[in-house]
């Protein structure tokens, strides 16, 4: 907050909040940053999450610099860049398998019950949630059901399967 970039490379897999989660935060306290994903996932929902929450470009961490450099270029232009390994496989992937619309946890869960989620897939109990978030530990129970009776998964042991086959966290 304090720097008020132009533009953020952000990394999804990050401990605590994900690059997805903080997107979105920095989208919504400074719409005007340009955020670069620079990720080793190339999977089409960390690209289509990352887009959709405001990213204006997505490279694979394996890139050349100079592919980071067209990507500054073209996001300073107002332009949103794709890598050409990201490209090739987010087409590919989305003519073999659809996207059904509205399938996405992102718009299933409020903003609090995907991060109770997340911390819950990194390990942390409900009492070490409840001081996190600084909220009461029935509190965290009642995001916990709720998260649970909208995706239809019945243990915490499920939760932490779903959130890792969804790539909400990079356990």
């Amino acid at each position: 907050k304090e720097m008020s970039p132009d533009i953020v490379i952000m990394d999804i897999a990050m401990t605590d909040l994900n690059g997805i989660e903080a997107t979105r935060k920095i989208m919504d306290e400074r719409p005007e940053v340009k955020v670069i994903a620079l990720s080793m996932h190339s999977d089409r929902r960390f690209v289509a999450e990352m887009l959709k929450v405001g990213a204006s470009a997505y490279l694979l961490k394996d890139c050349a610099f100079e592919e980071l450099i067209t990507a500054i270029h073209a996001v300073m232009d107002d332009k949103t860049y794709l890598s050409p390994a990201i490209s090739g496989i987010v087409v590919e992937d989305f003519i073999r398998h659809p996207v059904k619309h509205g399938s996405s946890v992102y718009s299933i869960l409020s903003n609090r019950e995907r991060e109770v989620l997340q911390l819950l897939t990194e390990g942390k109990n409900t009492k070490e949630l409840a001081a996190h978030l600084n909220v009461s530990i029935k509190t965290v129970e009642a995001h916990r059901i709720k998260i649970m009776n909208k995706l239809g998964i019945y243990s915490v042991a499920e939760l932490t399967k779903y959130a890792i086959r969804e790539g909400l966290t990079s356990l």
